[in-house]
């Protein structure tokens, strides 16, 4: 087998590896990438800077790139593009991330694939190419049950004093107290979404107080209703939940599960064992 590069993109960090049957992986992490969000220059200038790349030393004969916002033809051929001048690889295959979320976690069968990480998404997996998928209305008016999602809920619950003491002191202790500071790092400065998902910790901090419960539920039973209740498959398919947020929280994903009666199949925090597994088994 040739040595296969493999990334998976999210919008906070990407992870790399580079794969060959009977050799041990070479895992790298960057930054996240999004060519919604990011120009082609952008992105080439966070890799040369981050993942400085050898092509003689760490010799790849294709490379699989699987990222958010990687979806559409357009970007496929944008991401293309980068992948060949950076590293110099003549094979190039870029997919969305569902697809690699997929691939990880259900190999050839079939399921519902949800990512919960900084954004959000879903989609029908037919054991080789998600067949449908939920519209994305991104990380401004959508992503919900996402980090940056719940972000915006902790801002505003911080922000119009309708969190308690404790909440109060725990968000300012990490965040600050002043508010027209964090509204200029949202509005001026870039990634946002990545901004607003690091409010996250005062949830994942302080589990068991009833707001905090409270914002866990209701913003992933956001994302039952706008997505996973959406699908027809849903009610005869295991559904498969991959990245940050789902693992993080997912004692609530099992309890909506069991309150819409769906098979929940399983929860991971990052598709790259899966995506390794995969690749290997492809390859043989």
């Amino acid at each position: 087998m040739k040595a296969y590069l493999l990334a998976d993109s999210g919008s906070t960090k990407t992870d790399w590896c580079l794969i060959k049957k009977g050799k041990e992986p070479l895992y790298f992490t960057t930054s996240g990438f999004n060519p919604y969000l990011q120009s082609k220059e952008d992105i080439l200038k966070t890799l040369q800077k981050e993942l400085e790349w050898n092509n003689e030393e760490h010799k790849a004969s294709k490379l699989f790139y699987y990222g958010a916002g990687a979806s559409t033809k357009e970007k496929q051929a944008l991401l293309e593009e980068i992948m060949i001048e950076h590293f110099g690889v003549k094979k190039v295959k870029v997919e969305g991330d569902l697809l690699a979320a997929a691939r990880s976690i259900c190999g050839d069968k079939k399921g519902m694939i949800c990512i919960l990480g900084t954004g959000s998404s879903s989609g029908y997996y037919n054991g080789k190419n998600v067949k449908e998928q939920q519209p994305s209305l991104g990380y401004i008016a959508g992503d919900e049950g996402s980090g940056n999602y719940m972000g915006k809920r902790i801002l505003q619950y911080y922000t119009y004093g309708t969190f308690d003491a404790e909440l109060k002191m725990h968000f300012e202790m990490h965040f600050g107290s002043d508010v027209r500071h964090i509204v200029n790092k949202l509005y001026h400065e870039p990634y946002p979404n990545r901004y607003l998902a690091t409010f996250v910790s005062v949830l994942s901090e302080n589990r068991g107080h009833y707001m905090v419960e409270n914002i866990i539920e209701d913003c992933l039973n956001d994302f039952f209703q706008t997505n996973i209740l959406k699908y027809r498959q849903s009610w005869n398919l295991p559904l498969y939940f991959i990245g940050s947020i789902a693992f993080g929280f997912k004692d609530i994903i099992e309890s909506l599960c069991n309150q819409y009666e769906l098979e929940l199949g399983n929860i991971m925090k990052s598709p790259m064992d899966g995506l390794i597994k995969y690749h290997l088994e492809k390859s043989e």
